[in-house]
């Protein structure tokens, strides 16, 4: 069993507010998938987010042209997001390190669920900042205090049953 991963507020924040654009390796046409959400949300929150995957390429999602690999993205990428299984992380991460000076990439962050500690390794040997197992939609919404709405970390909505003091 691997360590739990654990990033600092700072760390997560500093990476949030560096990055302008974003890869989302994943990134899914269909609404109801969860990299759609991810990626109309970060768009709103000012974020340019570029779609890849093989399967949608040349299609548009959310107004932004989809590629089939990193390596045809034309623009400047700032992070690339996972949004892939753990066992696709590895080959992802080196395709990026190998761009990461034509492209500017500086951040690997890999969704909930995915993590790879040996493609973090080569990553971060590369000199590239590295986030497994957390969802930058998420972490932006708590590190903003956004998510209360939603009952997240609020307190309000528990699945626990309430403890009843006895007199």
């Amino acid at each position: 069993m691997s360590e739990p991963l654990s990033y600092s507020n700072a760390y997560l924040l500093g990476i949030l507010q560096g990055v302008r654009s974003i890869a989302m390796v994943g990134a899914s046409p269909n609404w109801n998938r969860p990299s759609f959400f991810a990626m109309k949300y970060l768009q709103e929150k000012g974020y340019r987010v570029i779609p890849v995957n093989p399967r949608a390429a040349g299609q548009e999602i959310l107004g932004e042209t989809c590629y089939a690999a990193l390596a045809e993205v034309p623009h400047k990428i700032d992070m690339v997001d996972i949004f892939r299984a753990s066992d696709a992380a590895g080959e992802i991460v080196d395709e990026a390190i190998a761009l990461k000076d034509k492209l500017g990439i500086g951040v690997i962050w890999m969704q909930l669920g995915v993590r790879d500690d040996a493609a973090a390794a080569r990553a971060e040997t590369a000199g590239l900042k590295v986030v497994m197992d957390r969802c930058p939609k998420i972490e932006f919404g708590r590190l903003h205090s956004e998510l209360s709405w939603g009952g997240f970390n609020s307190g309000i909505i528990s699945s626990k049953r309430r403890r009843t003091r006895i007199l």
